[in-house]
């Protein structure tokens, strides 16, 4: 299992003011709108089926499953996209999920057919703790469902901004099936997704209740073969970062010499990664744009780059655009063609740094 050693507590990340809302992207609301359709159409098909999703933010994926009539508790610690969930007709207890948290669930509202979640478990240094707690929650043959970034497209695309203190657990296909045998789980489904640059959707089940699909060996035999538990793999990993580094810095820098003006393009977690190990600071890159209303005023951690609203991008356009959102690229490039036909143009440092 490839993992942060030092913890952020978790308490400390998702509290009342937590500002990411999942349904601020279109490409994320068709997304889970699609996640809940099959859902309802595979899993939430019995007699009072019951769902239960670690990490439920702001109900863009409960709100579809709540409107179908289905009973449904989303499991959200962070008060504030607690509440707009709640706005959407969503059931939501505001809690951490543990086992303590699964074994009170269950006895209120009884075994769950499916929990899922998505951009969260990875989230979670306590993993122990949730797999007891999908162990205790998850009726005979029901699913935990999950979907998180994947290990082979961080390594792979060079995406090394997906690592910062929320994101405590680096998934691969091999870590989750040890993971699933060591709780008394078995990893039955492996599934690409386009998400957040290249995820992959598990499926684990107890053992025996469902088939393993001939997707689970594939993968597993294609980790292998691009040696993704090869230390030497995360070595030249490191080195590529390394370069990355010094090209976007450089190029920053060249650009600020030539009186160009650059400004910053999204403000997720994963770009406080990059200001801070690039030493990124407002000289280089004055400012950031983001559409999240609860971002903007404040700044990015560490590199201490204001986050202004999107108005600000356009007033005036600058030459250049550094896309920290590369994730939401198609989404937002075709957004902002203005930008584009005004001669302005986008720097991106993933999988390496070029200007598009």
């Amino acid at each position: 299992m490839v993992q942060l050693i030092d913890e952020m507590p978790q308490e400390l990340r998702y509290h009342a003011e937590y500002r990411y809302h999942a349904s601020g992207s279109a490409g994320h609301r068709r997304h889970f709108a699609e996640n809940a359709r099959r859902l309802l159409a595979t899993e939430l098909t019995g007699r009072d089926p019951f769902i239960v999703e670690i990490g439920s933010n702001d109900g863009v994926l409960l709100a579809s499953i709540a409107q179908a009539g289905i009973r449904h508790l989303g499991v959200e610690p962070s008060a504030t996209v607690a509440e707009v969930a709640e706005s959407k007709g969503v059931q939501v207890l505001r809690a951490f999920f543990d086992e303590r948290t699964a074994e009170a669930i269950r006895s209120g509202h009884g075994m769950a057919d499916v929990v899922f979640g998505a951009n969260t478990i990875c989230h979670i240094a306590h993993i122990d703790s949730v797999l007891r707690g999908v162990d205790a929650l998850l009726a005979p043959h029901g699913v935990f469902v999950f979907e998180e970034p994947y290990l082979g497209t961080v390594i792979e695309g060079t995406a090394f901004d997906q690592i910062y203190d929320e994101h405590v657990l680096y998934f691969s296909v091999t870590s989750v099936q040890a993971m699933a045998a060591h709780f008394g789980f078995e990893l039955v489904d492996v599934e690409p997704t386009p998400l957040h640059g290249g995820e992959i959707r598990y499926t684990l089940a107890r053992v025996g209740a469902r088939a393993v699909q001939p997707s689970v060996p594939r993968m597993i035999g294609e980790e292998l073969t691009r040696k993704l538990t090869d230390p030497a793999t995360f070595e030249r990993f490191g080195r590529t970062v390394e370069r990355i580094r010094e090209d976007l810095v450089t190029l920053l820098t060249r650009l600020r010499a030539a009186g160009k003006r650059v400004v910053g393009y999204g403000a997720p977690g994963k770009c406080a990664t990059v200001t801070n190990y690039c030493d990124i600071r407002p000289d280089l890159v004055p400012f950031v744009c983001d559409s999240t209303p609860a971002k903007q005023g404040r700044l990015v951690p560490g590199s201490h780059l204001p986050v202004r609203p999107p108005a600000a991008f356009s007033d005036p356009y600058p030459d250049y655009a550094l896309l920290f959102a590369w994730n939401h690229a198609d989404e937002i490039m075709a957004k902002e063609q203005d930008f584009r036909a005004g001669g302005g143009q986008w720097i991106r440092y993933v999988p390496e740094v070029h200007i598009v």
